[in-house]
């Protein structure tokens, strides 16, 4: 198993990628904190896992609210011991329209989940990762951040911005024993938010939303979506000992749509 003994914290874990990667980390012997905002989610998440066999624990938590964030930390300590594994996915799209129509709060609540989220949880747990000499963070970005598309200025940019946190977290813990690497994924249609996207899309446009997904995947070289699995099996190489010379990438998983 790949990450036998190791603990991890999964942000956004309830459904869609988060949980495909927490029930992932737990089949290859992880313990599993699985934080979400969505009770009935996060519990279902957990329930599965453990009846699977494997190990976790849930927690409610909104990862843009400090004490939140101090809650999962806490949480994962007091069940497990410590925390060798972070993956930062948790995250919320914002309004899909033009930024001039974007308001300031609505801008700032796309950045407290999507930035400033990950970078309050990795200053929790980084003290104890370079105790130990050891650790491993895992961002999850998105094709947004690297393409040109419309409607999406605040997730774009909050995206944009974890990838420059991870490479700053990536050269400061470099010779401290952690890696930080992102996985960048494509579009991923099982998701409730890629669902709500096209929707938004489909209205700001005035075009089927059907239509708007066939177009997204012209641009992809493979013709077609990724699903929430092959986000997850990229995350598990990352954070195993398989990916123990890689730090401070950014990994696409997106069928060939961007190649930076």
């Amino acid at each position: 198993m790949l990450l036998k003994g190791k603990v991890a914290i999964v942000t956004g874990g309830g459904r869609g990628i988060g949980r495909a990667i927490a029930r992932k980390f737990a089949g290859e012997g992880a313990a599993v904190v699985v934080a979400a905002r969505t009770e009935n989610e996060v519990h279902e998440a957990a329930k599965g896992i453990q009846e699977a066999g494997g190990h976790a624990a849930a927690v409610v938590a909104d990862v843009s609210r400090e004490v939140d964030c101090d809650k999962v930390v806490h949480l994962a300590r007091e069940t497990f011991g410590a925390i060798n594994i972070l993956v930062n996915n948790a995250a919320t799209y914002g309004p899909v329209r033009s930024v001039e129509k974007i308001t300031p709060r609505e801008w700032d609540q796309v950045m407290d989940v999507n930035l400033r989220g990950p970078f309050m949880l990795v200053r929790l747990v980084l003290p104890e990762m370079y105790e130990r000499g050891s650790g491993v963070i895992l961002n999850v970005i998105t094709i947004a951040a690297k393409a040109a598309f419309q409607f999406n200025g605040p997730y774009a940019a909050s995206k944009a911005g974890l990838i420059g946190l991870t490479r700053t977290l990536a050269a400061e813990g470099a010779r401290k024993g952690v890696r930080v690497n992102a996985v960048s994924p494509g579009p991923v249609p099982e998701t409730k938010m890629s669902q709500e996207l096209y929707k938004g899309l489909a209205e700001q446009t005035q075009t089927e939303s059907e239509k708007i997904y066939a177009q997204v995947l012209r641009g992809v070289l493979q013709g077609r979506p990724q699903t929430a699995e092959e986000i997850a099996s990229a995350a598990l190489f990352l954070v195993s000992d398989q990916a123990s010379a890689i730090t401070g990438q950014i990994l696409n998983v997106d069928g060939g749509m961007a190649f930076y």
